[in-house]
């Protein structure tokens, strides 16, 4: 037996999140079971425990859409028992049972080995944000942008992905300045290597279809009217790249930017990248992994505590990243 959330619908189309007990018959049909040791709770994930957004398709659903563990049963040559491997994306805790679970059965298409430098535990500190971020900056990266006179813009910064993407750029030799809604996190974004910290007010606060030029590369996980300022404001042959829509899934901007300045606006998709460009990514964060840096921007809780950790982060009174500890202990 063993501990899982569960995201279910009730008669009345209530959505309701529990914690509850399941066996091993109980997971659905996969060639792996894992031995969840970590998981995270991503924005997503609190999104669908609290049903703030329709993340989930089918019910009744385990929420998590990262995991790491070891392989306890295998049907496949590729993955032996005692492996140690990890999950993000490919649709787990929306339309596949995820992570937030103490055994998960997974595909092993799906599934990719740790890199040997790091713990599960450290694995789950960079995390599906981690993961998003690195794929990111690997396009920023393609541009071959001057360091030493350019600024990357980093969006939603006192959260998952931005925390780790100030992390790592600054680690990179990039000067990067952090846009926040919460100056109180001042400190902490200047402790992850942010040069500046910025509010979104002084983004907001300018109208022009072109803007000064500033920002050299941005990564944005907000969109709406966020979005359309850092266009305007893009050097020439800049690059934005987005991965969240934590503002607004709609942006309206104009197509100077684009036509006049030569800017790339690019797509960062984490859930379905295949698994070649997933263990690029992977390998670039082995090299570079600050484990102080990254364990320093972590909150480890427990399994019993995932469902009000959910709440907290909707409602922006989480800084950094939650990592939820599953390893089972005795009773």
């Amino acid at each position: 037996m063993f501990k899982a959330i569960i995201i279910d619908k009730k008669e009345n189309n209530e959505v309701v999140a529990k914690l509850v007990n399941l066996n091993d018959d109980d997971l659905p049909a996969n060639d792996v079971i894992i031995e969840v040791e970590y998981s995270t709770l991503n924005y997503k994930d609190c999104l669908a425990i609290s049903n703030k957004s329709p993340v989930v398709r089918q019910f009744p659903m385990i929420p998590g859409i990262d995991l790491a563990g070891k392989v306890i049963n295998s049907d496949v040559k590729n993955f032996q028992i005692g492996d140690k491997v990890l999950l993000n994306g490919w649709g787990y805790g929306e339309v596949k049972w995820g992570g937030l679970s103490e055994h998960a059965s997974i595909n092993s298409k799906h599934l990719i080995k740790i890199p040997e430098k790091l713990s599960s535990l450290e694995a789950m500190s960079i995390g599906t944000a981690g993961y998003t971020a690195m794929l990111a900056i690997l396009e920023i990266e393609n541009k071959n942008i001057d360091k030493n006179d350019s600024e990357i813009l980093v969006t939603g910064s006192s959260g998952g992905v931005g925390s780790v993407a100030i992390s790592i750029l600054s680690d990179l030799g990039y000067k990067v300045v952090a846009a926040t809604s919460r100056l109180n996190n001042k400190k902490y974004l200047k402790n992850l290597g942010a040069k500046e910290v910025i509010e979104y007010k002084d983004l907001l606060e300018k109208k022009k279809p072109l803007e000064k030029e500033r920002w050299a590369a941005a990564i944005d996980v907000l969109g709406g009217p966020i979005l359309d300022r850092i266009c305007a404001s893009m050097k020439y042959e800049g690059i934005i790249a987005v991965c969240g829509l934590a503002a607004d899934t709609r942006f309206n901007t104009t197509v100077f930017p684009l036509i006049l300045r030569g800017v790339s606006l690019i797509g960062i998709d984490s859930v379905y990248k295949n698994n070649k460009e997933r263990i690029i990514a992977w390998d670039k964060l082995n090299k570079i992994y600050n484990k102080d840096k990254f364990l320093s921007i972590c909150k480890i809780i427990t399994l019993e505590d995932a469902i009000k950790y959910s709440y907290d982060i909707i409602d922006r009174k989480v800084v950094g990243r939650v990592i939820i500890d599953l390893k089972k202990k005795d009773k």
